[in-house]
């Protein structure tokens, strides 16, 4: 019995190796801005996905390359061995969540105040690697 569990902690342990993320949370950049980028890398190979951010002209392009850069890294630092190139890394999930709101007021006619919510979003980035080529 505590051999098998073993076996499954081991299996687990591996398949957490593969895989590296990186968060970055209240970005002040509204969720819906930010998935128009987050939407145009998600799957992408790591290679593709940071020339795609390098020449977009959005402004959260820019936050989500550094993310990038970081979730590589994370990668990088768990798997020390192993090279970038030969892990082929792709994007395996990009998730952009809503943070929270600064509420504002701005005046409007007749003594009145419309609300003004200015969003920030959580991203959270999961490098992934794709090594069936080698198997």
């Amino acid at each position: 019995m505590g051999s098998r569990k073993k076996q499954m902690a081991d299996a687990i342990k591996e398949a957490k190796k593969e895989i590296a993320f990186a968060k970055l949370n209240n970005c002040p950049t509204s969720p819906r801005k930010m998935r128009l980028v987050a939407d145009l890398v998600r799957g992408e190979r790591v290679e593709k996905a940071l020339n795609i951010l390098k020449f977009s002209s959005k402004e959260a392009s820019g936050r989500l390359e550094t993310l990038l850069l970081s979730a590589i890294a994370n990668w990088q630092a768990k798997n020390e061995d192993a090279s970038i190139e030969d892990a082929e890394l792709f994007i395996k999930e990009i998730r952009v969540d809503g943070g929270s709101m600064l509420k504002r007021l701005r005046p409007a006619p007749q003594g009145r105040a419309h609300r003004i919510r200015k969003r920030s979003n959580h991203v959270t980035i999961v490098v992934g690697a794709n090594n069936n080529t080698q198997a």
